[in-house]
């Protein structure tokens, strides 16, 4: 089969090229395990032991919220909800919202009870209200880590609490940082939250980012004898976003600093560009026997790069598209590729779908075509 090949290069104005870049080794921190990604490309800026198996602590409660807000954009559970607190709730141990048992509250202040206040009393009361006990929740958020690729992940309980074989890897929470930021956007803003006061008791959010940094909007603490203090961030800073996870650091100052040393890397050293939507018109090709004569190509997902900064003007995109197209064409059919590459890495590689349907022409319409595509096919 045949393509047809086009080149694109952006620049940034005619007669121009982008400096080379030139961008230090990333900080190496005093920590177990850690991983930097863009949270729009997925692209990885920084790793080390990403995926070694470690107790998570409290940041076992991301998937404990993170099943909450899908309970709730589901219409499964409401946040005015209220529920019944039990003594093993009542009783948790660890950091506390401080609810007690036999009391009734809401499913919203709960939820801010485990993001603020990584309350391990409310983290119980939610996952009894979602599925009855703690160990059937358990069994939900086993299933949430496979369905979202934490293939290193194996949950115990509802809260971090020690547990033998609760563990999870720097990679993996990273993987779950992002489906809480894009999944339920209207829940994130919770994260960034520096204080909650509930029963007359003011508790301040644990994460210090959130008081040094401006760009930090989230996302969760924790910490264990065994896990030592992790700390998984999130900031953003001129369209770009960006996600840290650090575990096993010796003190609570020391998470919140080497967390920022990879944001202020990351962020300093590339940046992020999306270079089409979703369902974009990037192309439009000839169509053989079909009811109208062109074609829609684009690419099913939005397109995001994460790039040196600086080298958005050495960026080459090139589509290949396939010679001949006939109807009938199928809506999402592949008739070729896109390519991002930056020098000779290439950065990205993308199906170019059909964006319509297009059906058949009438008899004597086809028939011209096939005359026409004779004719094309002997002379190109």
């Amino acid at each position: 089969m045949r393509l047809l090949t086009f080149c694109l290069v952006f620049l940034f104005a005619a007669f121009t090229h982008a400096a080379p870049s030139i961008i230090p080794q990333p900080p190496v921190l005093a920590a177990s395990s850690y991983i930097l990604l863009d949270a729009n490309s997925g692209e990885v800026l920084v790793e080390h032991n990403a995926d070694e198996v470690l107790p998570p602590a409290s940041l076992t409660k991301m998937m404990t919220t993170f099943i909450v807000t899908e309970e709730l954009a589901y219409g499964n559970i409401k946040e005015d909800d209220r529920t019944r607190i039990s003594v093993k709730a009542w009783k948790a141990e660890g950091s506390r919202m401080f609810i007690r048992e036999g009391t009734y509250v809401k499913v919203g202040d709960l939820l801010k009870g485990v993001i603020i206040q990584s309350g391990n009393d409310a983290s119980i009361a939610l996952a009894e209200y979602i599925s009855g006990t703690e160990e059937a929740f358990v069994d939900v958020m086993n299933q949430y880590a496979a369905q979202l690729g934490m293939v290193n992940t194996r949950f115990k309980n509802a809260t971090g609490l020690p547990a033998k074989g609760h563990a999870s890897t720097a990679r993996d929470l990273s993987k779950l940082a992002k489906h809480i930021i894009s999944d339920h956007k209207e829940y994130y803003p919770l994260y960034k939250e520096k204080k909650f006061t509930y029963n007359n008791i003011e508790q301040s959010n644990r994460n210090l980012l959130l008081f040094w940094d401006p760009r930090v909007d989230g996302l969760k603490t924790g910490h264990t004898d065994e896990a030592g203090f992790c700390l998984v961030s999130s900031a953003e800073e001129d369209g770009m976003r960006l996600i840290s996870v650090v575990m096993g650091a010796k003190s609570e100052r020391a998470r919140a600093r080497e967390s920022q040393k990879l944001l202020t890397y990351g962020f300093r050293y590339f940046e992020s560009h999306k270079l089409y939507d979703s369902q974009e018109t990037l192309q439009n090709h000839r169509v053989w026997m079909g009811q109208q004569d062109e074609l829609a190509l684009g690419v099913k997902d939005g397109a995001y790069i994460t790039i040196p900064r600086g080298q958005k003007g050495n960026l080459d995109v090139q589509y290949s598209i396939d010679d001949v197209i006939k109807a009938p064409v199928i809506k999402g059919m592949e008739y070729g590729h896109m390519t991002v590459s930056l020098g000779d890495k290439v950065l990205m590689d993308k199906p170019l779908i059909a964006l319509e349907a297009i059906d058949e022409a009438g008899f004597f319409s086809r028939i011209l075509d096939y005359i026409k595509l004779f004719f094309y096919s002997l002379f190109s």
